[in-house]
């Protein structure tokens, strides 16, 4: 019998062994575990942080894009206008310059 209690005794040992190293290894695991889920987190913040980021400056870019639409609406606008006044302008001139030709060949007045 002491044959036997001294086999039982070695598988107890190698069984208390391999209890141990799966222990180990859980415990290995877990803390892989818990720096896998600090890394999620921490990145999970930082997203939150950039998406934050990121809404502030798409809302900046979209006024800015608004502000411009609207001076080359009114550059357009004042560029026609002065395009007319340039029209009107040259069209006064003309007249002008006609008019001033056709006194030319008026008679000229006698001054008494």
């Amino acid at each position: 019998m002491t044959q036997q209690g001294a086999v039982l005794q070695g598988y107890n040992n190698e069984l208390v062994k391999c209890l141990e190293n799966l222990c180990m290894h859980k415990e290995e695991l877990n803390k892989q575990i818990q720096q896998g889920e600090e890394e999620r987190n921490k990145l999970q913040h930082e997203i939150k942080v950039l998406s934050e980021q990121l809404e502030c400056v798409c809302e900046n870019l979209a006024q800015k894009v608004a502000s411009r639409n609207e001076l080359d609406k009114i550059l357009a606008e004042t560029e026609a206008a002065y395009m007319k006044i340039l029209d009107s302008s040259r069209t006064l001139l003309d007249v002008l310059k006609k008019e001033v030709g056709s006194l030319k060949h008026m008679p000229e007045l006698k001054t008494n």
